[in-house]
């Protein structure tokens, strides 16, 4: 089975980082504003406003470097789940698990120029623990 999931989007506020009880994990939450790929009836873009969570060194990277309204790309799979309200009432929420999110912008100063303290401010990251690792040389690929 197949469960795989690209957007692009802008986030709507500050990423959100917690962490687990007992085992301390890093979690962060955000929510990216997808827009649809046509217009409306009053010739407007509507958006979809997906629910993202981030794991681990992902959720660290994501917190440290994320802010409203950044471009970035995320790829995971969706996710379901529900819950008990303080109401009584059962809840159900679909959200992305997310595996890769790369900086698709950079922070801009006041001057419009843009800024990174960071060197890897806009270099996507994901939640692996093995990098890929670039192949030096104009060798033949042996296969």
């Amino acid at each position: 089975m197949l469960n795989k999931v690209v957007l692009i989007g802008r986030l709507t506020k500050d990423p959100e980082l917690k962490f687990t009880p007992g085992s301390g994990v890093a979690v962060a939450s955000f929510t990216l504003a997808v827009e649809r790929n046509f217009v409306n009836q009053s010739g407007q873009r509507e958006a979809d406003f997906i629910p993202i969570i981030c794991w681990r060194k992902l959720a660290e990277n994501v917190a440290n470097n994320l802010g409203k309204g950044r471009l970035v790309a995320v790829s995971g799979r969706i996710q379901t789940r529900s819950y008990q309200a303080q109401d009584g009432s059962r809840r159900y929420v679909t959200e992305i698990i997310a595996d890769e999110v790369q900086f698709l912008d950079w922070p801009k100063d006041g001057n419009g120029n843009r800024q990174s303290n960071n060197p890897e401010a806009g270099v996507g990251t994901t939640n692996d623990d093995v990098g890929f690792m670039p192949v030096d040389g104009e060798e033949e690929v042996p296969f």
